[in-house]
């Protein structure tokens, strides 16, 4: 199946305590973390691929390359958005951007990997 590249997904989050770096144990300070960030970009990958990815298959994280650079509080809104920039075989490459009202928060890129779901299933230990 040949998937549309540029294809986007977005995911929204308004920051709450359970978010936060003191929450998930990656940091003592009450502001989104970089774990939970992660996870919106993942989502955002997922949300683009919807409808795209054949009967039987499924998607998985491969590799993230992310860059972290706006503390944000709670109560504030952020946007994870996430486009697919190429195809590598069964590998869908995205550039993944989290922005707030201010502007960047976090960027980067998200590889995931067409796999058929049944023959992954049972792969698993």
């Amino acid at each position: 199946m040949a998937l549309n590249i540029g294809c986007c997904g977005q995911v929204e989050l308004v920051v709450s305590a359970a978010d936060t770096a003191v929450s998930l144990g990656t940091g003592d300070v009450p502001v989104l973390s970089t774990p939970r960030i992660v996870e919106l970009c993942e989502q955002a990958t997922v949300r683009a691929l919807a409808g795209e990815v054949g009967e039987g298959q499924t998607s998985v994280g491969f590799r993230i390359e992310l860059t972290h650079v706006a503390p944000i509080g709670i109560g504030s809104r952020v946007i994870a958005v996430a486009t697919l920039d190429r195809t590598e075989g069964k590998r869908l490459v995205f550039n993944v951007t989290v922005t707030d009202q201010c502007g960047l928060v976090a960027a980067g890129r998200v590889t995931r990997v067409l796999v058929d779901t049944a023959a992954f299933l049972d792969k698993a230990r």
